[in-house]
């Protein structure tokens, strides 16, 4: 994050002095944000930068101070801090020439000496010491013992604080001095939401690669006979075993993590493509760019960054519990691949903390709905939260009591082919991402009367949170779908052929069908299924599965991960699990060492004799 803070949030003057030392890498920097005491809530950060007179004894121009006043304000997590970065992109509270608070604000602070790496005075950084996973990345903690640092090096494309303190917003930031000031003034959120959208969208590969290792590994191991299979009756003997891959389970187990890994594929190139366009005319000072739209993409990018972690989180795991017992080797790779990717169920954003995030935003549509204001509607047109525009007004104009029952739902005699059109499935997780939304507004209403507001909203947290999951997940079906409709567009260039759209098209079907089996709840207590579509929608689980099964290898491959990426024995390409798990297991060190350091004492050295009781019952007691 650090060099594109300084594209985005630096002015002309600023990025020509400093990203000349980037580029050479005499300047490593390091973005450092979350504190002791604070992380995603930004506003409660402690860290201080106080303006300083050049005739108070600041330096010529003016100075900023840079302070930690408390423990809980230590500087704590950036990676880099530790030991490699000799700059940082620090955030702090801005305290102007005034006295004023003018909230969290970017400054470019020195760490340690560009020339011997030494640190200046007045900063003390280490590493934070061993974590779960990610061990070779340096996080740090920082302390700022009243740091000065000069009046430019806030960054100042779009506040700036001038010779006497005075602070002012630069209009739009944009080098025609255009643009909404409004929009321009989130700018900075624009930068770290595409740090949260790199975590979107890497979901996919670290999930693909659990995944990889855990198919190859279900097509190599094989479990139990078959039993209408003659041969088998009369031999009995191994090579006439199932693969474990072709038992419905281990697929339903695994074949939806794959067809997720592709779905978050998709919708990470949306996000980072629709941020990149945002960053670009925010910086140029377009005026199309609404609280609406930023508001918007912070929904999508929190709503997104909270469900595909989780999910993948949670899909590494079951990856190597479907590996069985090799599944706990470390050499399997899957044990070191969650090690490391747990993290990112926590920063940028805790994934319980994130849905009041979406709902505070999506509620504000809610609202634009129900007083039928149109040109506040408009604005929405453009946005990933449009989609629930047509459900919202269906159901508030339905005028029933209870309004969360969806308009749209499945006839009763839906047959199990009916539950593969795509179309329709994405109607129905858009209207159960409408119907729960307005189930949170509706009880936020209700507890008014009886509670303060801010008990009414503690207690629709976990409304709150099926909401979000909802929203997400429709996403993600959507930039799927889209995403094979744009490689149809594209015809013969494209990378994929008519078969492999086919696969694809399939892995979407199968996902859709499993999160609507996951949260069948959702769908029942709004009324889009009804108990007797159950059996039918299963019934359609069971029959794409096999359809999916033949191209799920080549789905692995497609992704193209190296062995040394995978570091895995269960998962390498060849298919040489057996051979590469026992190289694994005779190169522990263990087997080196044992008899001479420990066994031989107890053995010969009589260590561990016994030699009856040395004390009475008091006397063992006593030393107890």
């Amino acid at each position: 994050m650090f060099v594109p803070n300084i594209l985005t949030l630096c002015d002309t003057e600023q990025q020509a002095k400093w990203l000349p030392l980037c580029r050479d890498w005499k300047m490593i920097g390091c973005y450092a944000q979350t504190e002791l005491g604070h992380g995603s809530n930004i506003r409660a950060l402690e860290t201080t930068a106080t303006f300083l007179k050049e005739s108070d004894g600041g330096d010529v121009g003016g100075s900023w101070i840079i302070n930690s006043p408390t423990l809980t304000s230590t500087k704590f997590w950036p990676g880099t801090l530790g030991k490699t970065a000799n700059h940082c992109m620090l955030i702090a509270q801005l305290i102007d020439g005034q006295g004023k608070s003018r909230g969290i604000h970017n400054f470019l602070v020195p760490l340690r000496s560009m020339e011997d790496h030494t640190l200046l005075p007045g900063v003390e950084t280490g590493d934070i010491g061993p974590k779960i996973g990610y061990n070779n990345m340096d996080n740090g903690y920082a302390t700022f013992d009243h740091v000065k640092i000069p009046r430019r090096n806030m960054a100042m494309r779009f506040a700036m604080v001038d010779e006497d303190g005075n602070y002012k917003k630069v209009s739009g930031g944009g080098s025609d001095g255009g643009g909404s000031s409004d929009a321009a003034s989130k700018v900075a959120y624009i930068t770290m939401m595409q740090v949260r959208a790199y975590i979107i969208h890497s979901s996919n590969e670290a999930l693909a690669m659990a995944c990889t290792i855990a198919i190859r590994y279900s097509t190599i191991r094989r479990q139990g006979y078959n039993a209408d299979d003659a041969d088998t009756k009369r031999k009995n003997n191994a090579p006439n075993e199932f693969q474990v891959l072709d038992y419905r389970q281990q697929q339903y187990r695994l074949l939806p993590l794959l067809a997720a890994s592709y779905a978050i594929f998709f919708t990470g190139k949306h996000v980072l493509a629709r941020l990149k366009d945002i960053e670009h005319q925010l910086v140029s000072g377009a005026r199309s760019i609404t609280k609406t739209v930023v508001g918007d993409i912070h929904a999508t990018t929190s709503a997104l960054k909270s469900y595909a972690t989780t999910f993948t989180a949670d899909g590494i795991e079951d990856c190597r519990k479907a590996c069985g017992g090799h599944g706990f080797l470390v050499c399997s790779g899957l044990v070191e691949l969650s090690e490391t990717y747990l993290q990112s169920c926590t920063v940028e954003g805790d994934n319980q903390m994130l849905p009041q995030q979406v709902i505070k935003i999506l509620l504000k549509l809610v609202a634009a709905v129900q007083s039928g204001d149109e040109a506040a509607l408009k604005e929405y047109e453009v946005t990933d939260m449009n989609y629930l525009v047509e459900p919202l007004k269906a159901l508030m104009q339905n005028g029933s009591d209870v309004p969360t029952q969806s308009t749209f739902a499945f006839p009763s005699d839906t047959s199990s082919k009916d539950f593969m059109d795509v179309p329709t499935l994405l109607k129905a997780f858009q209207h159960r991402s409408a119907c729960l939304l307005l189930d949170v507004a509706m009880q936020l209403q209700s507890s008014m009367g009886t509670s303060t507001a801010q008990q009414a909203w503690n207690d629709a947290l976990l409304a709150m949170a099926r909401a979000s999951r909802a929203h997400a997940s429709y996403l993600l079906l959507r930039d799927f779908d889209n995403g094979l409709r744009d490689e149809q567009q594209k015809g013969s260039p494209s990378c994929l052929g008519p078969k492999e759209l086919n696969v694809l098209s399939q892995c979407l079907t199968l996902l859709a069908l499993y999160w609507m089996d996951q949260f069948l709840e959702d769908f029942l207590q709004i009324g889009c299924l009804s108990s007797s579509n159950i059996p039918q929608l299963r019934q359609a689980l069971l029959d794409i599965m096999p359809e999916l099964r033949p191209s799920a290898v080549g789905l692995c491959d497609a992704r193209d991960f190296p062995d040394f990426r995978l570091k895995s024995a269960l998962g390498r390409y060849d298919g040489n699990v057996y051979p590469a798990i026992m190289k694994a297991a005779k190169q522990d060190p263990l087997n080196t060492v044992g008899y001479d350091e420990s066994l031989k004492k107890l053995i010969v050295g009589g260590v561990g004799e016994y030699h009856g009781p040395t004390a009475g019952l008091s006397g063992t007691i006593s030393r107890l």
